[in-house]
């Protein structure tokens, strides 16, 4: 991501995403922060999230249509007052979660553990500089998910637990 002016980020997001097997992540987390979100709008190019981030602050992100491991991603701040009521106008469920950063090797992860009716999932999350970059798999990392469109937030905040996922639970 490239920071531009007035706290908006800009870019391609490249990125691979991994459901989580054990809790060996922990011993690697530097900081965590609680979140909120909620989607106010998804379409079959973009979708428009709103987050509150540790109940202090607010960021409003457009993402569009994946494509292998990339998409545009726009990210912009905005007041939490502003966050709130965006939230309020949102499509689907309010997705609660607890993300944390974890070094595992040289390569930082975000790890998030999922809250209320998604309660069980954690999915880690890793960004890349290039598709093609190499991932060494910290061992506490499962099947892999980035391609499958059921673990997408967009996707949990419509439908909820993807079925397979809440198969394999019981």
């Amino acid at each position: 991501m490239e920071r531009l002016a007035r706290g908006r980020l800009m870019g391609r997001e490249i990125e691979r995403k991994f459901l989580v097997a054990g809790d060996g992540w922990r011993a690697g987390v530097v900081r965590s922060r609680a979140m909120a979100q909620a989607y106010i709008a998804r379409g079959e190019h973009a979708s428009v999230r709103v987050r509150i981030i540790d109940e202090n602050s607010g960021r409003l992100t457009i993402k569009g249509r994946v494509s292998g491991l990339s998409r545009d991603e726009f990210e912009y701040e905005v007041p939490l007052e502003d966050a709130r009521g965006l939230i309020a106008l949102r499509s689907g469920r309010l997705l609660a979660k607890r993300r944390y950063d974890v070094m595992a090797g040289d390569r930082l992860w975000e790890v998030d553990v999922f809250e209320g009716e998604l309660s069980g999932l954690v999915i880690a999350e890793c960004e890349l500089e290039r598709e093609d970059e190499a991932v060494i798999r910290p061992d506490w990392l499962g099947r892999e998910v980035t391609a499958d469109p059921h673990y997408y937030n967009a996707a949990l905040a419509v439908h909820g637990l993807p079925l397979a996922f809440a198969a394999a639970r019981r």
